[in-house]
């Protein structure tokens, strides 16, 4: 078949891992045939902003658009996306039409352009993410193990500390004392009793436009999974747009995204900065190690965090 473009992030993602990234880079010309075979699916083009998976358009036998996503072995399992947007059918998510869990493989339902190639104001995005987000929150299906918010906690404090000192300590050691401090309290914090089935990555490239309705109305895509807080899904949007915050004073643009946050979604600043910081802290250490940009943007407003820090 034609030769596959796959988005730079994925290929480097997938280098990453080493030998088994570079086997699946390899093989998924192979993969993508044989889906196509078994699905009766005609592959169209790749479509970009993929940081996992590879994702292309595709149209099923019956002329129904949809979008085929592959997801590479020793990346984020997709049992925890499949079970999540099982659960929701449809929900705030995008319909699971298909999938083959043993090729990494799911046929989705195609949605419009993703929120942030709209060209809106920040605000207007966060308000746009909260929104689906109430839409998607909900209980886990009974017997499905997910992620939960302790675990994740405990995972995320790991990678900062090990990969800080890897990476030869790029950010100040207040920023990693602040990070793990923050990640045991939200460790603590965890109660099932007020957990809910959350994205776990709901930036505004996971969050697409709803074709054909007359109501703007989004839906998500590519759910981590993971049964926790609802603070931890709203740390997503305190992490991105570095820029905006690094234009002025980041600490108070930083607090007033925040309560912004917390308005829009009744859920306490508090555990809302605090898994912010985390993930800005874990998300910019992984930036510097696949070799994408952003990452020291990310780290130098967590760096001013920390030293404004009073949680």
């Amino acid at each position: 078949m034609a030769e596959i473009e796959i988005p730079e992030m994925v290929r480097l993602k997938a280098i990453s891992r080493g030998a088994t990234g570079a086997a699946w880079l390899a093989a998924l010309g192979d993969i993508i045939a044989g889906l196509a075979a078994d699905w009766e699916i005609a592959v169209g083009r790749t479509l970009p902003g993929g940081t996992e998976a590879f994702v292309a358009e595709v149209t099923m036998t019956d002329g129904l658009p949809a979008v085929l996503k592959i997801a590479p072995p020793g990346g984020e399992p997709i049992a925890g996306e499949l079970a999540t947007l099982s659960a929701a059918r449809g929900r705030g998510y995008a319909k699971l039409l298909r999938h083959d869990e043993a090729r990494g493989a799911m046929l989705l339902e195609r949605l419009g352009p993703r929120l942030a190639e709209l060209g809106l104001p920040i605000d207007a995005q966060m308000e746009t993410i909260c929104a689906t987000l109430a839409e998607a929150w909900t209980q886990p299906p009974p017997g499905v193990a997910f992620t939960n918010g302790a675990e994740k906690a405990a995972s995320l404090a790991a990678f900062i500390e090990t990969s800080w000192r890897a990476l030869g300590r790029p950010c100040a050691g207040r920023t990693i004392e602040t990070a793990l401090r923050f990640a045991e309290l939200r460790r603590q914090g965890f109660d099932p009793a007020s957990a809910v089935l959350a994205h776990g990555d709901a930036h505004a490239w996971n969050t697409l436009l709803v074709p054909g309705e007359a109501t703007r109305r989004f839906k998500f895509v590519d759910p981590d999974g993971v049964f926790v807080e609802p603070a931890y899904d709203l740390s997503i949007p305190m992490r991105e747009w570095s820029g905006e915050l690094l234009a002025g004073d980041p600490v108070a643009l930083g607090r007033r995204r925040c309560r912004r946050l917390a308005e829009l979604t009744g859920v306490a600043p508090k555990p809302i900065w605090q898994w912010g910081f985390i993930e800005r802290t874990s998300t910019g250490l992984l930036c510097l190690k696949v070799g994408l940009e952003g990452g020291r943007d990310m780290l130098a407003v967590a760096d001013a965090w920390a030293a404004a820090d009073t949680a």
